[in-house]
């Protein structure tokens, strides 16, 4: 017409996964998004109310996607988009689109973070921001830094970060607490090495590019701690950090050095490219203490669980079997889809050292994935319940599910789901 109003017309296979209905949504969001509207209006017709619900929630989670702006240092740089409004049509009863809007958030803040350039996100870069967002969102910090850490004699922690030219690693402690006190705590840990070189065990520069991303562990759980906190969640949440660079140096660890972490673990060094499980065995050891009734981890931890899975899957494990379900439903449900892997006992003995208690890891690679996780468990008390989240998904060519980037930010949907609607706060899943 003369307003040069536009329309775009998209059938759905009402059948379809979740993950389908959302990567629908994101070429939707996309040809919309080409358009640069300033409004758009939706109408979902033909659909029960259930299902059209589902394909609301879907369609806008696309389009808040679509329009989070990313880092971006060019001269001439991309104008943000112009799209203010939304007018939704079709439904027969209202949906409440404020769990979505806290997880766009929080997803927009996996993603912007991790996309950040290395020199742009040091861990002294990273504290002084987490400070800045604690401080606005009122959540209590304390920062354990190489002294701290020293004293609570994380040797595993302080292996990976004594190689750094800067003494600026450490763990970030956030507390959130709901205004009704009491409640099941929850912990959330994540992987922060802000640059990863391989250590001494030099990464070549095809898999050293794009190591500013091993941070991204760290940033879902800071966007799941913020999604949270916008929804005023009932329970009480502590949030970990683990912030590092691994680095090349005189002083940087070796393999068979042998270091004891805060549980007073010993360990046997063998790669120093497994750093990622080095830093998170202190930090789940230091959040266990608090006896959290549920920690999750997540973790770019291994090359294995992407060559299992792909990067279209993240790998789950548990301590808890029967945790199994929900872990997969959550999967489903979201879209962001997960795998369990076994925890078998017998998996140790492929981490078997004769000088210490433990390897850090195997030189062979057969299931590193799983070796991982039996020597993360060494770590976590055995009283909390406890999953640890191997994001192979973190970085996906041309996006994922309804994220339009590579870097997806894979975990904040999965978490509120696993926590809204499976419900694993509580016991009916045991």
């Amino acid at each position: 017409n003369k307003r040069g109003t536009r329309v775009l017309l998209q059938t759905v296979d009402a059948a379809a996964s979740t993950f389908e209905h959302l990567t629908t949504a994101r070429e939707l969001a996309s040809a919309a998004g080409k358009l640069d509207p300033a409004s758009l209006l939706l109408q979902i017709s033909g659909f029960p109310t259930a299902t059209a619900a589902s394909l609301l929630e879907a369609v806008m989670a696309a389009l808040l996607a679509s329009v989070c702006p990313m880092p971006n240092f060019k001269s001439d740089a991309d104008k943000p988009a112009a799209l203010k409004q939304v007018d939704i049509y079709g439904l027969e009863e209202k949906v409440d689109l404020a769990p979505l809007q806290a997880e766009a958030a929080g997803n927009h803040l996996a993603r912007w973070l991790a996309a950040l350039p290395p020199n742009e996100l040091t861990p002294t870069l990273y504290r002084k921001f987490v400070k800045q967002l604690a401080a606005r969102e009122g959540w209590s910090m304390k920062f354990l830094g190489s002294t701290a850490l020293k004293r609570e004699k994380a040797g595993a922690f302080l292996a990976v970060s004594q190689g750094s030219p800067v003494d600026d690693a450490g763990i970030v402690h956030l507390s959130y607490r709901p205004k009704k006190r009491g409640g099941r705590k929850l912990a959330l840990v994540g992987k922060g090495i802000c640059f990863d070189t391989g250590g001494v065990n030099v990464k070549p520069a095809r898999y050293m590019n794009g190591m500013h991303e091993d941070m991204q562990g760290s940033a879902v759980a800071l966007g799941t701690l913020l999604a949270l906190s916008h929804l005023g969640y009932d329970h009480p949440v502590d949030c970990w950090l683990a912030l590092a660079e691994n680095h090349i140096g005189s002083r940087a660890y070796k393999p068979n050095d042998v270091v004891i972490a805060s549980n007073g673990t010993s360990i046997e060094v063998k790669h120093t490219d497994a750093e990622g499980r080095m830093v998170l065995a202190d930090t789940l050891a230091l959040a266990s203490r608090g006896k959290p009734y549920l920690m999750i981890d997540y973790a770019t931890l291994t090359g294995a669980c992407i060559y299992s899975l792909s990067s279209r899957y993240s790998g789950v494990f548990s301590n808890r079997e029967a945790l199994h379900g929900p872990l997969t439903a959550a999967g489903r449900n979201s879209g962001e889809r997960v795998w369990p892997f076994p925890l078998d006992k017998d998996f140790d003995e492929s981490l078997k050292s004769t000088v210490a208690d433990t390897l850090q890891c195997t030189l062979e690679g057969d299931a590193d994935h799983i070796l991982a996780a039996r020597f993360l468990q060494r770590f976590v008390d055995r009283k909390s319940n406890w999953v640890h989240i191997d994001l192979a998904a973190s970085n996906h060519k041309g996006g994922l599910g309804h994220i339009p980037t590579d870097t997806t930010g894979f975990g904040v949907r999965y978490t509120l789901n696993l926590l809204l609607q499976q419900s694993v706060m509580d016991d009916t899943w045991n």
